[in-house]
């Protein structure tokens, strides 16, 4: 299990809200999924029959993950994933 996957198990048995929860997933550091863009055509061919790319530990899949196994309902997802957006940029100006 990952830290994700904890935050939320600990939502959903009542131990964080969802304010709390949103709160603790913008203070953290998401690690980055999706690789950069093909730099050429045979890339790009390359990479279309590859394996779909397995889910990265304590990532935004898990919340994903989460939501398409009904453990979060759309509006919790919503609020979750606007938060990991907040990181994001949180980091990207370099205030994570």
């Amino acid at each position: 299990m990952s830290e994700v996957t904890d935050l939320i198990g600990q939502y959903r048995a009542g131990e964080l809200t969802l304010d709390e929860l949103a709160q603790r997933f913008r203070t953290r550091r998401w690690p980055r999924t999706v690789p950069p863009p093909p730099s050429s055509y045979l890339e790009m061919a390359a990479r279309s029959q590859e394996d779909p790319r397995p889910d990265v530990p304590g990532s935004y899949d898990e919340v994903t993950t989460a939501y398409a196994r009904r453990e979060l309902t759309r509006e919790e997802y919503d609020v979750l994933s606007d938060a990991v957006v907040e990181a994001g940029r949180a980091e990207d100006r370099g205030e994570l």
